[in-house]
């Protein structure tokens, strides 16, 4: 593991223990409102009760979804797949250029629509959705690839 990757788990796991301590602080309270007896408190309570319920769910989900594209990520890797973005031109915030990542998106969506149930044309589709800049067709089309991926490796 090299020391930017070590960072960024480092980061991580820190937030999700500083989220683990709030939910924990949420959950107490919560249950503090619903010992006071009187109604309005009990509902609070039970309302604190749910964020870190929540919470938990939406933590656990980011993480999971995370490891998944990684996984993903590590394949198309391995097997020489990746999109190369590298001549294409930049802004000065260092996102691909619009047209050039518009482009990008044409050619890669050709290659789906020749094969949309191969994962690594869906995972290629992603990542060409998130350098247009369309981050909402990029999850949900990340989404398909891990579905897709996993279907293959239950084959």
């Amino acid at each position: 593991m090299n020391a930017e990757v070590a960072r960024r788990v480092g980061f991580i796991a820190a937030l999700v223990l500083a989220l683990g301590f709030y939910f924990l602080l949420l959950g107490f309270r919560g249950i503090d409102l619903i010992r006071d007896g009187r109604p309005a408190s009990i509902g609070l309570g039970l309302g604190v009760l749910i964020l870190p319920i929540l919470g938990i769910w939406i933590v656990t989900a980011t993480i999971r979804a995370g490891l998944q594209h990684q996984h993903l990520a590590r394949r198309i890797h391995e097997e020489g797949r990746e999109l190369d973005v590298s001549g294409l031109p930049l802004r000065p915030s260092g996102r691909i250029q619009r047209d050039a990542a518009d482009a990008l998106f044409v050619q890669v969506k050709a290659e789906w629509e020749a094969d949309p149930d191969d994962w690594r044309n869906s995972y290629r589709l992603a990542r060409a959705y998130d350098y247009a800049g369309d981050r909402g067709r990029a999850r949900d089309t990340m989404r398909r690839a891990v579905r897709l991926e996993r279907l293959e490796s239950q084959n």
